[in-house]
């Protein structure tokens, strides 16, 4: 078998690009040949130097970093990805079984959709986000800290002032997201959910595009190691993006509420606010082992409070790998792994609500719903090899042209 990978970068810097790399090495060491596309010009995560991967890079620039008018044409709409990617299909040294879309909006932009399905290989897209239906990708009211309601595209949603950056961002996300939807017509799409809530919003936002709806969880790349000790950490933990739809503002507001220190892993625009405040530690972007470490040794629990629809964030997971509880927000597909009550506590993305939860979270508490918390993965762990194993399920049957429910439960889902 033979797997096109197509991702816009070749490192683990965010959620996304992590899962690509991943997939890519546990399909590798389960024996499938692999062609990794990264489509901008960068560094590659060493995972993908193993002999059944073969990296090819489109050379490609990230939109942000060009100048502003081309960014925004090519962010539409990119006829050099489209060539690019073209002929990098034609030129495989065998042909693909499938093609496996993880990103396209930071380079490649929708042109590529229909490089991809007019090739003859079957497309599977991971849904990451709601970038398939919503222009600004996450389905939030930045100019409301809310969930959207909308219909994309819609009149309303085409009005609303909802992007983070400005007005003429949402202009022209709104074009692409209508270049997408025409490059997608009367086309058929294989998607991968990577948890529940994401399989019924999206069924809904998706409804006037053809598409097979599958299941399977993101790879976690955790080993079982020495357990955490959360009753000795004091602090309550954050790792991420510093923003306010993923509620790091949140979480600093209720650690204080609650008597109790917080612990910031990551970088981002909230950064200065949450510096300054005295309860407040700040440890910048590490490493995913460096991460590890510092929860097992600091941290009383993790809390992941987003106020966006987020799918399924790997840090919650790897948290309770280790064996340290999590305060996760019940709008979050992570929430999903968390047993309320058991192995941490499932809550609103609200101020006060999380500072109940830090409150409860004594030294004892901690360790019992840490021990569960560990247990309970370990009993039904997500591992890379598990991913890997859902994931040629799913291509076997696709390429068999198996009938597919408009809903496919497959491997490591639920």
């Amino acid at each position: 078998m033979h797997i096109v990978i197509l991702a816009e970068f070749a490192v683990a810097s965010g959620g996304a690009e992590k899962v690509a790399v991943e997939s890519a090495y546990g399909l590798a060491r389960a024996g499938v040949d692999i062609t990794f596309i990264q489509a901008i010009e960068g560094p590659a995560d060493p995972l993908l130097d193993h002999p059944n991967i073969r990296r090819v890079c489109l050379g490609n620039t990230d939109i942000w970093n060009r100048p502003a008018l081309e960014a925004a044409l090519s962010g539409i709409w990119s006829r050099d990805s489209a060539d690019r990617l073209r002929a990098v299909l034609g030129a495989l040294p065998r042909p693909a079984d499938i093609v496996h879309l993880h990103q396209w909006t930071r380079s490649l932009s929708p042109s590529v959709f229909p490089v991809l399905l007019d090739s003859g290989i079957p497309l599977v897209v991971t849904l990451h986000d709601y970038f398939l239906a919503c222009p600004n990708g996450v389905y939030y009211r930045f100019d409301q800290d809310r969930p959207c309601g909308l219909t994309p595209l819609s009149a309303s949603c085409v009005a609303a002032p909802c992007d983070p950056k400005s007005r003429l961002h949402k202009a022209i996300r709104v074009g692409r997201s209508i270049a997408q939807n025409r490059a997608l017509r009367r086309r058929h799409l294989h998607v991968v959910h990577v948890c529940d809530a994401s399989v019924r919003r999206m069924g809904d936002l998706l409804g006037s595009l053809s598409i097979t709806h599958h299941r399977i969880d993101n790879p976690v790349r955790v080993e079982k190691e020495v357990r955490a000790n959360p009753a000795a950490g004091k602090a309550m933990a954050y790792v991420g993006r510093l923003t306010r739809e993923k509620g790091a503002d949140l979480v600093a507001e209720a650690a204080r509420d609650a008597g109790m220190p917080a612990l910031f892993i990551g970088t981002g625009p909230l950064e200065a606010e949450l510096r300054a405040q005295p309860h407040v530690e700040m440890l910048g972007w590490r490493s995913p082992n460096e991460v590890s470490a510092i929860l097992i040794r600091g941290a009383r629990a993790l809390a992941a409070p987003s106020r966006w629809f987020e799918t399924g964030p790997l840090t919650v997971y790897e948290a309770l790998a280790t064996g340290v509880p999590v305060v996760a927000s019940d709008r979050s597909g992570a929430a999903e792994k968390v047993i309320d009550g058991v192995t941490g506590y499932v809550v609103a993305p609200e101020r006060a609500a999380l500072a109940t939860a830090f409150r409860n979270l004594d030294a004892s508490t901690a360790e019992t719903l840490g021990r569960a918390a560990h247990a309970h993965y370990w009993d039904a762990p997500m591992s890379i090899d598990d991913h890997a194993d859902a994931l040629v399920h799913l291509y076997r049957r696709i390429a068999r042209n198996v009938s597919l429910t408009p809903t496919d439960i497959l491997g490591t889902s639920g």
